[in-house]
């Protein structure tokens, strides 16, 4: 993190031991070709970019300021890549053109992570990689992720490395399931699973019947903002089909009117602030807290497949200050909470599934309207698409309203409706949450270096650890959420709708 506040120099002339001493920190760690043979190339320049990249990941480190909302590519260092890009690999393995843009979206990857940890690295890191400012840091570090590009595309075994290693490893730990005995364990781990979603859908049913507990509800809407109509998001969707990898490239405005026009309404059971929606900065103890004065959904694009076509996603992150302990045994509740709802469009412009997770991967619940048929479990006793209730067609003058329950931030019903009124949230960047201002200058991103929210760890953690998801329950960051105890399953994984539902066109 950042917590040296002096100014950047104005110029540092490179400090050839210290950056020795940089390069020796990363010597035990195991580096892969073909970066490896780069540090040693009788080209100078591509000497010099490898050992820089040596340098800076040295200082990320240092400063313990890595981000991992794309993995790194092992003996790649300008590549990053998603689980959405790594569903690619065979396609770009045998297309040219299609090969270039996923690469070319690898490199924008790594150019985003390292804005990032450029961002928040500390000042006397800056200082000691000779750099006037960050800035510089950037324009050097693209430099050479340009020239080590060229060298690895022009060499036919370099890219057969390249196509190995282009992947994203689960966020499952193998031994923890081992020695848990996993199989074992998840006899009774996925009954308690199932007396959960069976009270889910008691829950949704009573809603349905209007039976909910009456307690006092706020209810947060989205701006007032212009909307498009399904054919004018068709036809932006549509521009999708030039590209390569099927992306959709929007402006600003058209970015904004998409996420107003599926942007869902919150009604909240509200006992206190805990139950209140807000605006995420640090405190004087430079621990995260959540400003409710400020209601606030932060937003962000995903991707998904469906056979050859990439589908849009719009995610909604809604963030609440705690989930209150109900008592000392509680092993669920703890600092921060929140609720993720998101929305895949069809290229029609038209929703078609909507899915629901809180930050630490948990509660995850499917909601397919008409257009979308489930599919079964390729096995029996795994969590695969648990869906409290399906939902109609979405008309173009309906909202989706989602209602959760007070202290445990549950979902209890998802409805849409016409016209609503309640307290505006503005919209924010997920990406924000990345780079937070500091009190007293610098930033920080919220997430760690291993993807996990500080200090909102839960009890949990204790019972659940012969799942293999590491420190269960605590909030955790996009592209690092796993989504199930029984089984394999990830928020981000590019099949999890073709998988589990056939969408009809």
């Amino acid at each position: 993190m950042n917590t040296d506040y002096r100014p950047p120099a104005s110029s540092v002339i490179l400090r050839p031991l210290v950056l020795a001493l940089l390069l020796a920190a990363t010597a035990c760690a195991s580096v892969q070709p073909p970066h490896r043979d780069h540090l040693d190339a009788a080209d100078a320049r591509l000497a010099q970019c490898a050992r820089w990249f040596e340098a800076l990941d040295a200082a990320v480190a240092h400063s313990g300021v890595a981000d991992i909302e794309a993995r790194r590519v092992k003996g790649f260092p300008y590549l990053r890549i998603d689980r959405f890009l790594a569903s690619m690999k065979q396609d770009a393995r045998d297309d040219a053109l299609l090969r270039n843009a996923w690469i070319e979206e690898m490199r924008a990857r790594d150019a985003d992570g390292r804005r990032v940890e450029i961002a928040n690295l500390a000042t006397a890191q800056v200082d000691r990689l000779g750099a006037a400012n960050r800035q510089e840091l950037a324009q050097r570090t693209q430099q050479c992720a340009q020239r080590l590009l060229a060298a690895d595309v022009a060499d036919a075994s370099t890219q057969a490395s390249l196509y190995r290693r282009a992947f994203v490893a689960d966020d499952y730990s193998t031994l923890k399931r081992g020695l848990g005995l996993y199989e074992l364990t998840r006899i009774p781990f996925y009954a308690g699973v199932e007396a959960w979603q069976e009270g889910v859908e008691e829950t949704f049913a009573q809603a349905r019947r209007g039976e909910l507990p009456s307690a006092a509800l706020r209810r947060y809407v989205p701006p007032a903002a212009p909307v498009f109509e399904r054919q004018q998001v068709a036809a932006i969707l549509a521009r999708a089909t030039a590209h390569p990898l099927g992306l959709p490239r929007l402006s600003a405005v058209e970015r904004e009117r998409l996420f107003a026009t599926y942007a869902p309404v919150f009604e909240i059971e509200t006992g206190g602030d805990f139950d209140r929606i807000g605006r995420l900065g640090w405190d004087a103890a430079l621990a995260p807290r959540v400003d409710v004065a400020q209601p606030v959904v932060y937003r962000r694009l995903g991707y998904t497949r469906s056979g050859q076509r990439t589908l849009l996603q719009l995610v909604y992150v809604a963030w609440l200050p705690e989930r209150p302990l109900e008592n000392r045994f509680d092993v669920l509740g703890g600092h921060l909470d929140g609720v993720v709802w998101r929305v895949t469009l069809a290229p029609d412009g038209e929703p078609v599934l909507f899915d629901s997770i809180h930050p630490c991967g948990c509660y995850h619940m499917f909601f397919p309207t008409p257009r979308l048929q489930p599919l079964p479990a390729p096995r029996p006793s795994m969590e695969w698409a648990f869906i409290p209730a399906a939902l109609p067609a979405i008309a173009e003058s309906e909202r989706l309203v989602l209602t959760l329950r007070s202290r445990s931030h549950y979902l209890a019903n998802v409805r849409p409706a016409t016209a609503t009124t309640g307290t505006i949230y503005d919209f924010a960047e997920y990406d924000e949450l990345r780079t937070l201002p500091l009190p007293q200058g610098g930033t920080r991103s919220l997430f760690g270096p291993d993807g996990l929210i500080a200090g909102t760890e839960r009890g949990e953690r204790f019972l659940f650890w012969p799942m293999g998801i590491a420190s269960p329950g605590a909030m955790r960051q996009s592209g690092t959420q796993a989504t199930a105890f029984v089984g394999r399953r990830h928020f981000d994984d590019a099949d999890i709708l073709e998988k589990r539902f056939r969408l009809r066109y």
